[in-house]
């Protein structure tokens, strides 16, 4: 291949690092920055290069994305993004209201108890959306609030015997940890009910003026008979609004389906001055008034679980409208639900589980790369064998670009890249953002990854391998490749070393074994091998293996490293 022939190959590889700084934080990462900024300078046909992040840490991620075309006032050409809207029921080519801007809101959590995992379910398939987004060079403002006024939050502390300011204030902090713990980064703004009280009063105040609305004894009621369009979002009739979904039953009201905006004060209870006498807000209320409070009345998306399909967003919807005509979302997203061993998760049913019960027994990353390895819109099944086999991917992932790392830190690259090998990445850069760009379909994407995994392996631990041309330049850009995919995805951790060894930590932990055991098994199966002792020698490697510790001997040694357990190896290998 000629010099022009390279050129052009080059400039079709670096395309795809233009949207990431690299945050020069470590040694390793000064040197692929000053590789690939060598790489670009000798490309013919590129004139400016920007890598991307190596670090994971939602800080640093969390750090403004660059674009100069945008800065400077040029039209920026991004790629496609399709996203599934339910209001049309299809897949729509993704176009902001603003360009280069999106305005997103997800409806948040009732503060009232420790998170489960269909909430992770929910802001991890969010926090993906928000990174890509911000991938693609858009400035996103993200909003995602708290319900911290609610009759399960006032019941919940009456039982405690707890101010339900206080309760959920407390396990406001406890939702932001869980997803500190799944790597989410933080959306820009967090509003809380109890801060919006009058914004919340000002919109039924729309309504009311509007005829939208009716007052009862201190009560304000939304008339669904006003609104013409009630049930396009989720194709339901007004009979499905039923009790049971925070529809009250009240003989007062003109239809069975009409929801309270205000609720009168009851004895003891929290409450705030209105026109209309002490109360507080209904549920529906606070998200239409708190979206319009910090996105405006129209704005890109609006995003939550299926569930909140009915009624919740279809009383947003109708609200939003009667206060304010021009009220309009572009794209309603909504994510599947999570099923437990193939059952809908349910307390009644005992296998109800929080993030922290999971997070008890694995890798927070094996969670979130559990999660995304189903498409965000269909219903994921969690299961101890799920559970296992993402861990275990996890720490494939993680000891082979540890390994890379080692080798890296070593060696200084030159300024080359063996032609033949931009082919396996581009390949791998496109399969990975058409996937992304296709209503962000992460398993496609995932698997992409498994091509130039393959190859990096094959470059460190084979002999043909270690004696290819160019092996340190190849590396370092495969890695680099790969380390990109993962910040998109949030996967990535501070520490691969640091990382690894938290997985072996959690492999110990479910096995009910220390290190200190494990060494000893070693030791003593190494003792039955030098001794000829086979069958004992194969029993320890078994006995080990049942419980989610595979044995590796090489001429060094024997080490040993996380695994399936080998009961539900079989149960995996027969899926």
């Amino acid at each position: 291949m000629n010099s022009i022939d390279i050129s052009a190959s080059m400039a079709s590889l670096l395309r795809y690092h233009n949207p990431f700084l690299l945050l020069r934080n470590s040694p390793l990462q000064q040197k692929t920055f000053s590789f690939l900024s060598r790489i670009s300078s000798n490309c013919h046909n590129v004139k400016k290069f920007q890598s991307f992040t190596t670090s994971s840490s939602s800080r640093n991620l969390s750090t403004e994305l660059s674009n100069d075309s945008e800065s400077s006032g040029k039209v920026v050409k991004r790629k496609e993004l399709w996203l599934h809207n339910t209001m049309s029921r299809q897949k729509e080519l993704f176009n902001p209201r603003i360009e280069g801007k999106v305005g997103m809101y997800v409806c948040g959590v009732t503060a009232y108890d420790f998170s489960h995992i269909g909430h992770a379910r929910v802001y991890v398939a969010f926090d993906v959306l928000y990174r890509y987004l911000k991938y693609l060079g858009y400035e996103v403002k993200y909003v995602r609030n708290f319900t911290d006024v609610d009759d399960k939050i006032i019941a919940r502390a009456n039982e405690l015997g707890e101010n339900p300011l206080d309760l959920s204030s407390r396990f406001c902090e406890e939702f932001n940890r869980d997803m500190a713990y799944l790597n989410c980064l933080p959306p820009s703004i967090e509003p809380r009910v109890s801060e919006h009280i009058l914004q919340i009063i000002d919109m039924i105040k729309q309504i009311l003026d509007n005829g939208g609305a009716y007052s009862i004894d201190g009560d304000i009621y939304f008339s669904v008979d006003k609104f013409a369009e009630y049930g396009r979002l989720s194709g339901r009739s007004l009979e499905d609004n039923r009790a049971g979904e925070r529809v009250a039953i009240d003989s007062r009201k003109k239809n069975p389906a009409d929801f309270a905006l205000w609720k009168s004060a009851k004895a003891g209870e929290l409450s705030w001055e209105s026109p209309w006498g002490p109360g507080r807000p209904g549920w529906h209320i606070e998200c239409s008034a708190m979206s319009a409070a910090h996105l405006g009345y129209s704005f890109d998306i609006h995003g939550g679980g299926m569930d909140l399909i009915f009624p919740h967003h279809e009383n947003e919807i109708a609200q939003s409208c009667a206060a304010c005509q021009e009220s309009h979302v572009k794209y309603w997203i909504h994510n599947g639900f999570v099923t437990i061993d193939s059952e809908k998760m349910s307390k009644s049913l005992g296998n109800f589980f929080t993030i922290r019960q999971v997070l008890e027994v694995y890798h927070p990353l094996a969670l979130r790369l559990f999660l995304l390895g189903t498409h965000y819109r269909s219903p994921v099944n969690y299961s101890d064998l799920q559970l296992e086999s993402a861990s275990d991917r996890l720490f494939y992932i993680y000891q082979t670009l540890h390994d890379c790392e080692s080798i890296l830190n070593a060696l200084d690259p030159k300024s080359s890249i063996p032609p033949g090998i931009v082919a396996c990445i581009n390949k791998f850069n496109d399969e990975f953002s058409t996937s992304m760009s296709d209503d962000f379909h992460t398993p496609v994407a995932l698997a992409a990854m498994s091509e130039p995994m393959k190859l990096i392996n094959d470059l460190l631990h084979t002999k043909k391998g270690k004696k290819q041309e160019s092996r340190v330049e190849t590396l370092m850009i495969l890695s680099n490749t790969i380390a990109k995919s993962l910040s998109i995805l949030g996967l990535s951790p501070n520490s691969y070393s640091e990382a690894l060894q938290q997985l072996r930590n959690y492999a110990l932990k479910r096995g009910k074994l220390t290190k200190e055991e494990v060494l000893e098994k070693i030791n003593e199966r190494n003792v039955a091998r030098s001794n000829k002792d086979y069958e004992k020698s194969d029993m320890i490697r078994k006995d080990l293996a049942s419980v989610g510790i595979a044995l590796m001997d090489s001429p060094e040694g024997t080490t040993w490293r996380p695994a399936i357990p080998s009961a539900l190896q079989e149960q995996f290998a027969s899926c």
